[in-house]
C-alpha cells in the first residue's frame, strides 16, 4: 500500500503535501508518511494531539490498472 499526506488551510481545503518536484509526497510504509508529516506540520501535528482539531491527516492511496496518467515499469 501507498500513503500521502495532507494538510487542510483555514478554509476547511484539504491538499495534497507536496515535494520540491511539486509532485504530491507518497510513502510505501504508514509510519515513515506520519514521521514526514511531524517533520513538515510539527506545531499542527502537537495541536491535534490537545484537542487543538484535524488539520493533517496521512491517507492511504488505492491503485489500480486504470491509475492515469501509466506508471513506468
Amino acid at each position: 500500500m501507498r500513503y500521502k499526506i495532507e494538510v487542510q488551510d483555514e478554509t476547511g481545503i484539504w491538499s495534497d503535501v507536496r515535494g520540491t518536484d511539486g509532485q504530491p509526497l507518497v510513502f510505501d510504509d504508514e509510519a515513515k508518511a506520519r514521521s514526514a508529516l511531524s517533520e513538515r506540520f510539527p506545531v499542527l501535528v502537537q495541536m491535534e494531539r490537545y484537542g487543538g482539531g484535524k488539520r493533517t491527516r496521512v491517507i492511504r492511496v488505492i491503485e489500480d490498472e486504470d491509475d492515469w496518467p501509466k506508471k513506468k515499469a
